[in-house]
């Protein structure tokens, strides 16, 4: 697996890829693994940030990503297709990649179509 920083390593270190999003203090960003890709995905502190309009706690990422994680995991997978990303390459997404399926869950809420 493509992982540099050791992103996909769980928080005791033991290399083993995580079931669940958690906090990575050491790139202070919020990661949750793709199992269908075979990767993990990021969202750094700063994308949180420009999200909840607010300097993020860890705790406040965790929820915001527990409250909207379909909309994330629908991110990453756009992304994953619209970059043509590699199996197995971890990702990043950013404020605007989750923005674009927030915006669309709340439409098709909403009886509009994306």
């Amino acid at each position: 697996m493509n992982s540099p920083s050791g992103a996909d390593q769980s928080p005791t270190g033991s290399g083993a890829e995580n079931s669940a999003a958690h906090w990575r203090a050491d790139i202070a960003s919020l990661v949750f693994p793709l199992p269908e890709h075979g990767a993990i995905c990021a969202v750094h502190r700063g994308a949180f940030r420009t999200l909840l309009g607010a300097d993020p706690t860890p705790d406040g990422c965790i929820g915001y990503f527990t409250r909207f994680e379909d909309a994330f995991r629908a991110a990453a997978r756009a992304k994953i297709l619209r970059k043509h990303i590699p199996v197995g390459t971890n990702l990043h997404l950013t404020s605007r990649d989750i923005a674009r399926k927030l915006l669309e869950a709340d439409q098709i809420e909403c009886g509009e179509r994306p």
